[in-house]
């Protein structure tokens, strides 16, 4: 089974936007979809609390006739075209869909963060985690969070194995970003949020880069669009993960990232587990 998992920074702009940015994140859609994955994973879709617009519905018929999907969006009181998150699966694949409320501070919970796709053998789950943001305001909001996914993702676990992932917004050790001593006390490289990911890997999880590569130094799935020079200096940060429960990491093929060229901001994460 292939999967790949995208913080794509506006689906809505994807599909309908004229920008050369939008044109550049077409063509890394249309790249996935030449990988034939069996399951894609959104993050930041920004879409409207009622989903996808016919205008989006008929360029996804066109672009991803091979498949279904189901979205989450922001909803009151959160904001309006805010995050959210959405699965392309595979039309031969009939998963249940959930969407899941764990008890976040407000209003999180209404963010459209998380869907699971729930198969006989197995979860598949994607998440987009919150930002601390500027001078660190949300960390403490933040970590209410990363305790009740934790304890979500475990519930699942209980049931049947777990295949997660999503923009987790931590680089979790300091060779998951090129510049760990200039960032100690910045969003996603917080000792907070790097003992709350380490928490989540020792709840039965498996960082399944770091399993398949090992140690490699240099391999990141984010770069800042605002610095002009980051992407070209390979100045980034891993903050996008899968993650497999343990007793089926060791089904894991390959997990890996996709080249997006000088395309900055997020790039796909690719997963080849054999189930």
């Amino acid at each position: 089974m292939r999967l790949i998992s995208w913080n794509i920074d506006s689906l809505n702009a994807a599909l309908t936007g004229t920008s050369d940015r939008a044109a550049k994140t077409r063509e890394v859609l249309h790249k996935i979809h030449d990988l034939d994955p069996d399951i894609i994973a959104i993050q930041e879709t920004k879409l409207r609390a009622t989903g996808p617009t016919k205008k989006h519905q008929t360029v996804l018929a066109e672009d991803f006739p091979e498949y279904d999907y189901v979205w989450r969006s922001s909803e009151e009181p959160a904001r309006k075209g805010y995050a959210g998150t959405m699965y392309l699966y595979k039309k031969d694949l009939t998963p249940k869909a959930t969407y899941p409320v764990i008890g976040a501070p407000e209003p999180m919970d209404e963010e459209g963060r998380i869907i699971t796709l729930e198969f006989p053998d197995y979860f598949v789950t994607e998440v987009y985690t919150p930002n601390s943001g500027n001078g660190l305001k949300r960390l403490a909001e933040r970590q209410a969070w990363d305790e009740k996914y934790i304890a979500y993702l475990q519930k699942l676990d209980q049931e049947k194995p777990v295949i997660a992932s999503g923009d987790y917004n931590c680089a979790h050790t300091p060779i998951d970003l090129k510049h760990p001593e200039n960032n100690h006390h910045s969003a996603g490289f917080t000792d907070e949020e790097r003992r709350d990911f380490t928490a989540l890997l020792d709840a039965g999880f498996t960082d399944t880069f770091r399993k398949i590569n090992g140690n490699v130094e240099g391999v990141y799935s984010w770069w800042a669009q605002r610095v002009r020079t980051a992407k070209a200096n390979n100045s980034g940060w891993r903050i996008d993960y899968w993650l497999t429960s343990n007793r089926i990491a060791d089904k894991v093929k390959r997990s890996e990232m996709i080249d997006t060229g000088s395309r900055a901001d997020h790039c796909p994460i690719l997963l080849d587990i054999s189930l």
